[in-house]
């Protein structure tokens, strides 16, 4: 990024109200090493053309000229840099995260762009996991979704719902939580059909190394995954929550951060869309022992290399890669 990082939201603001500033930012992300090159052909010999503030490559094919947001989450977007990046600075910095209405009242532009906004950084939020888990690593599962006795009577029947503690209409979400991190606990979340033990145990096979030390509830699900490999050890949270090292407080602390962002910010969050949430949060909660600069520098490199077209995001169509 530029030499003078932005430390507070009022920095942010002021410093990225300058497109040069902006300009600046993203192409030391996308240009590391200070060669700016053509996102089509892959030449170096490009100039900047800074009244029109885009791009020219000498090379002979179409669409020579190029903007900075090409090859980026910002691409095709008519909404300027100047209030992507102080957005992004916000999604990353509170810590409920912050809903479309606040975000459109706060930039002046619509409810609908600001949630397309929105949807577009949890893309640059997620996160290559690299590597299995290992060590002592948490396991436990919890159920998003609005409470049956507080839906309208027609949804209930809609929906099959006959008692008020029903969990149809909820969506199943599991979390794997590795301790003592460099960087503190480290959280993965993963949206699952079921909490049947064939789902559990190939999440489980996905993300935690052989021989790891497995802590879970006595869900039946779990049982005999010492014969997987793992030194597994169970909290029955019927006697009680934490003998010695064995609990799954880690998670349970996790799951409150995550229900209380998505009641008390994000308020109703579709099935559809609950991954996108779910990254963000662990984006956060991963990340929470850094400054607001490093959060906003680390998931500004996240942008390059992706694309969410608005048809991708209601389902028309699939995601696209850039």
């Amino acid at each position: 990024m530029a030499t003078k990082q932005p430390r507070t939201l009022r920095d942010a603001i002021l410093f990225f109200a300058d497109y040069e500033n902006c300009r600046k930012a993203v192409e030391a992300i996308r240009w590391p090493d200070g060669v700016v090159a053509c996102p089509t052909c892959g030449s170096e010999k490009v100039t900047y053309l800074a009244t029109q503030r885009r791009y020219k490559c000498y090379g002979k094919h179409p669409k020579a000229q190029f903007s900075l947001k090409v090859g980026t989450i910002f691409e095709d977007s008519a909404v300027g840099l100047d209030k992507w990046l102080p957005a992004l600075w916000l999604m990353t910095t509170c810590k409920n995260g912050i809903s479309s209405y606040e975000l459109a009242r706060a930039l002046g532009v619509t409810q609908k762009t600001a949630w397309f906004m929105l949807s577009r950084l949890r893309l640059a939020l997620q996160s290559n996991h690299g590597g299995k888990m290992t060590g002592c690593v948490e396991d436990d599962e919890t159920f998003i979704g609005g409470k049956a006795r507080n839906m309208h009577a027609a949804k209930r029947k809609r929906l099959g719902i006959s008692q008020s503690r029903s969990m149809i209409g909820k969506v199943a979400v599991m979390g794997l939580l590795a301790r003592h991190g460099e960087n503190g606990s480290q959280v993965r979340t993963q949206v699952i059909a079921n909490r049947k033990k064939h789902q559990l145990r190939k999440t489980i096979g996905e993300n935690v190394e052989v021989g790891s030390a497995l802590y879970t509830d006595a869900l039946r699900s779990y049982d005999r995954m010492a014969d997987a490999g793992y030194i597994h050890q169970v909290i029955d949270h019927a006697e009680t929550y934490v003998e010695g090292e064995v609990h799954t407080n880690g998670l349970e602390n996790f799951w409150s951060l995550l229900k209380r962002a998505i009641k008390g910010t994000d308020v109703s969050v579709e099935p559809f869309h609950l991954f996108r949430y779910l990254d963000e949060q662990a984006f956060r909660f991963n990340n929470r022992k850094g400054a607001d600069a490093m959060r906003f520098a680390l998931a500004l490199e996240g942008i390059i290399g992706k694309r969410l077209t608005y048809n991708a995001l209601t389902g028309s169509e699939l995601p696209q890669t850039c």
